[in-house]
């Protein structure tokens, strides 16, 4: 065989075998070198192609993808930089558990280091930030490495997939000429033709006995909470909440638990626990003596705090993954088990319990809240706090919300209540990072629709690439810009008391008009001008198609003062009603 019929081989194998595991979607950023491998896999039928110019951009579109589908996605690109701007997407995949196959181009091993061209260093280009790394071999078209190229892309996507999910990346070196044979069936492969290699990844999983142990811990406890962080499983609901019922143990339930939104059982689950845990007499009066906690840390400071505080508790930190979420080191028990299978394995062997006055006490402050928090909507100006109060209700059954990080994520924390909308909650939480929202969301409203972004001005800046995504696939997006002309939540921060240089360092003013942006890829764009305008735009948006915008301007200082005084009300009503009932 010649070059061409080689290089032809070796991919196509490659290829194959990804899709026998089961990958579907590919986004390519346009480049040379990366040339044989997307035109061999824009040449398969069953894979979905995706074009981005921008790297950075398709990284995060990537994500969103892999974060709605729970499969792998791969990326491909050129060599040199247009690597290195997938990097802050690999980070935010290595630390949300998000499976991304990273397939960069190189040039071959004769070309490195010695001043060719678009040729920097990859060889583990990521460090300790991808799960596994493989220079790949030039392509042949032997017995030997045919068979190799599919085993590599076997084990790829089931490394990418495993518990915990991350990021893998295989290096291509290519020569010259990079253009492969696709005048024949490629994809016809001889030897194995339904999979080279099949990986079986299991969950795990702890012992009967250990369960039993564990089961006759929490009997002697009567003063238990559970707390859930961000968790893909969607088993997860039903099993937790029946626990919670089992023990009459309440949940507190960030929102990226799925918890607060679903025909799930919602009566056990605690929402405004950010509020309420601000107050000295409530944490005194909802001081537990057990703590469950499944999934990432909780977004909440409050909650985070509170579980330091209580670090007398015994706390059984229960990670499917085999990871450790314990950045205060307050666990007493480390729980190496799938989280749905533990919650259904505590049911079989755990005593259900009639009554808790523990339960009913964590329900009362949780109720005395939300009845306070009434006192937003009677807020007639724009604000933040009014608008994640509203926003469940505004919402349409089943919809994909994605929420963009610093204020707009804990405005969702602190407002975002139960409901049983289904609604999803997605957010970019392992490294916490503003880049690449608007990228993700996209990606995730390729398949998980309808879908709302909400973010804040900074973060709809630093990514305005990616709205491009909306007009290439057609996906139709609401996205709600809250602007408050800068960064809002260092108004929140100790970096506020210090004024002289405060608007410059941390306020950040933009002052841009938004409206040129979203005209230039197609989209409509409206200024919000009072809720009722924002509710009738909401009230029709599902039948509204593409890209539109909706900014709702705000005042920094508005805002800080707002959220003040309503966490000072609720405290005040918070301290007489735990002063009344002692």
């Amino acid at each position: 065989m010649n070059h061409q019929e080689s290089l032809t081989a070796y991919l196509a194998a490659f290829v194959s075998e990804l899709v026998q595991t089961g990958l579907m979607d590919v986004v390519v950023s346009p480049g040379s070198r990366s040339t044989p491998m997307a035109m061999v896999m824009a040449e398969h039928p069953e894979i979905n192609l995706h074009i981005h110019v921008d790297e950075r951009s398709a990284a995060f579109f990537a994500l969103g993808i892999a974060k709605v589908t729970n499969k792998p996605v791969a990326i491909l690109c050129t060599s040199g930089t247009a690597a290195a701007n997938y990097y802050p997407a690999i980070i935010e995949a290595r630390y949300s558990r998000v499976p991304l196959l990273v397939l960069t181009a190189d040039r071959p091993h004769e070309l490195r280091e010695v001043g060719a061209p678009q040729a920097i260093d990859q060889i583990h280009l990521y460090g300790q930030h991808v799960k596994w790394f493989a220079d790949m071999a030039l392509p042949e078209s032997s017995t030997e490495i045919i068979r190799y190229a599919r085993t590599i892309g076997a084990r790829a996507a089931a490394i990418a997939s495993q518990a915990p999910a991350g990021p893998v990346h295989l290096n291509f070196p290519f020569r010259e000429p990079l253009i492969p044979k696709l005048d024949e069936d490629i994809f016809q492969l001889i030897e194995r033709p339904t999979g080279y290699v099949k990986v079986r990844n299991g969950e795990l999983t702890i012992r009967e006995d250990e369960i039993k142990d564990i089961s006759l811990k929490l009997k002697g406890y009567k003063k238990g909470i559970i707390v859930c962080g961000n968790i893909a499983d969607d088993r997860f609901a039903q099993a937790v909440t029946h626990l919670s019922d089992m023990l009459k143990f309440p949940i507190l339930a960030d929102p990226l638990s799925q918890l607060r939104s679903g025909q799930h059982p919602l009566e056990n689950i605690v929402e405004t626990y950010d509020t309420f845990l601000r107050n000295e007499d409530a944490k005194v009066y909802l001081k537990p003596d057990v703590i469950l906690r499944f999934g990432a840390m909780p977004l909440s400071k409050a909650l985070t705090i509170f579980l330091k505080e209580n670090h007398q508790a015994e706390q059984f930190v229960i990670d499917g993954a085999g990871g450790w979420r314990d950045p205060s080191s307050l666990s007493t028990e480390m729980i190496y088990c799938n989280e749905t299978i533990f919650c259904e394995q505590m049911l079989a062997f755990s005593e259900k319990r009639t009554s808790s006055e523990f339960l009913e006490n964590w329900l009362a402050v949780n109720h005395l809240t939300k009845a306070n928090m009434a006192l937003i909507k009677d807020s007639q100006q724009l604000s933040e706090g009014r608008l994640f109060y509203q926003l469940a209700d505004m919402l349409p059954e089943g919809a994909t919300l994605f929420v963009g990080n610093s204020m707009p994520i804990r405005d969702l924390d602190s407002f975002f209540l139960n409901n049983q909308k289904s609604i999803k909650v997605i957010a970019n939480r392992g490294a916490n990072g503003i880049d690449g929202t608007v990228s993700t969301a996209l990606g995730a409203g390729l398949y998980s629709k309808p879908l709302y972004l909400v973010l804040g001005d900074l973060t709809f800046f630093h990514d305005l690439n990616g709205l491009i995504a909306s007009k290439l696939y057609g996906i139709d997006v609401k996205i709600i810009v809250v602007n408050n002309n800068g960064g809002g939540i260092f108004s929140f921060l100790p970096q506020s008391q210090h004024p002289k240089h405060f608007e410059l360092l941390f306020g950040t003013p933009l002052n841009l008009d938004f409206e040129h942006a979203v005209r230039m890829f197609n989209g409509d764009f409206t200024r919000i001008t009072d809720w009722e305008h924002l509710q009738e735009l909401m009230r029709h948006s599902t039948d509204v198609k593409g890209l539109n915008v909706y900014e709702v301007v705000t005042n920094r200082e508005s805002n800080l003062a707002e959220h003040r005084e309503f966490w000072r009300i609720v405290s005040e009503e918070i301290s007489n009603f735990v002063k009344g009932v002692r």
